[in-house]
């Protein structure tokens, strides 16, 4: 019998437009993960870019208060892919924030912790989608015995 290669699902869930559905976003993504069989070595880093993505879309959304957010999550090649969808019109905008700022560092963070970013239209619809690939963090190797002389 041929072996078949099968790629992950995708994972789709639309949550609301708030603040607090923020948990619930990592959540989901950490249960994505846990069906994955190296899902812990992309945990760290994309449960960062998730929630800062997110809370941009909540954030900097002009968007109805009605309208929800979209999260997507599927492995592509070895890179885990996030997105995430609003229905606002802004784009985003990157700059690098000052020391004594106390916010602006969102985008910040997902440009230096992806492997590539973007932000794309809808496709058919209102609003925009922040994309990031995430690349798996190392695998960790054998443990290491100190010998001395």
């Amino acid at each position: 019998m041929p072996k078949t290669h099968s790629r992950p699902r995708a994972f789709v869930a639309h949550l609301d437009s708030r603040t607090e559905s923020t948990p619930l976003a990592r959540y989901l993504l950490r249960a994505y993960l846990s069906g994955l069989p190296s899902g812990e070595r992309y945990s760290d880093t994309a449960e960062l870019l998730l929630g800062e993505l997110f809370a941009n879309a909540v954030q900097h959304s002009d968007a109805p208060d009605d309208r929800h957010v979209e999260v997507r999550f599927t492995l592509v090649d070895s890179c885990l892919r996030l997105e995430v969808h609003d229905a606002g019109s802004g784009r985003p905008v990157l700059h690098a924030p000052l020391p004594d700022d106390e916010h602006g560092r969102g985008l910040f963070l997902v440009n230096e912790f992806a492997e590539r970013w973007g932000c794309a239209e809808r496709p058919g619809g209102i609003g925009k989608y922040i994309w990031a690939l995430v690349a798996p963090a190392p695998a960790p190797g054998p443990a290491r015995t100190l010998v001395t002389a």
